[in-house]
């Protein structure tokens, strides 16, 4: 078990380097973009390459997310439910996320090989972008095995960190 928790968290922290890269990119070009607005002409493209890179950033930000439960949860009502009943309940959601997010990544996988096959490119640039896609997919992967790691955590009586 401890194997699987390392893994997961070498795995997820070498996403959100990658993650990382992508603001810098994203940021690089907006900023690039608002400048070159006024000296010269703008970046062509521009708004394309921010979404590329803004969905990378936040595909490869998912299960370092989930690893240290940054998001939001709202625990107004299970507050007040037992201990047991709020384990089972924390149980079914791991495994339902864990399954959705799972479908996600392959369904989101698929569409990139569609869309790599068919030679698709993005409408203005006209550039490839199924490697975005891809990209997505292993994030919602990651995601998916975050959950899965604390739906194990979870049944073995593990904390999950």
């Amino acid at each position: 078990m401890d194997y699987l928790v390392k893994f997961n968290a070498h795995l997820n922290k070498a996403l959100l380097f990658f993650s990382g890269i992508s603001v810098l990119a994203l940021t690089g070009i907006a900023a690039g973009n608002m400048f070159l607005r006024i000296v010269y002409r703008p970046i062509s493209g521009s708004y394309e390459l921010v979404g590329f890179f803004g969905a990378v950033a936040t595909g490869f930000a998912l299960g370092y997310t989930q690893i240290r439960k940054d998001h939001i949860i709202v625990t107004m009502f299970t507050d007040k439910l037992p201990k047991k009943v709020s384990k089972a309940l924390d149980g079914l959601n791991y495994t339902v996320n864990t399954i959705f997010f799972a479908i996600i990544s392959w369904e989101t996988l698929k569409w990139g090989i569609k869309i790599g096959r068919s030679g698709e490119v993005s409408e203005t640039l006209k550039m490839i972008y199924h490697p975005f896609v891809y990209c997505l997919a292993i994030g919602f992967a990651a995601l998916a095995f975050s959950l899965l790691v604390d739906l194990i955590r979870l049944l073995k009586r593990e904390v999950p960190a």
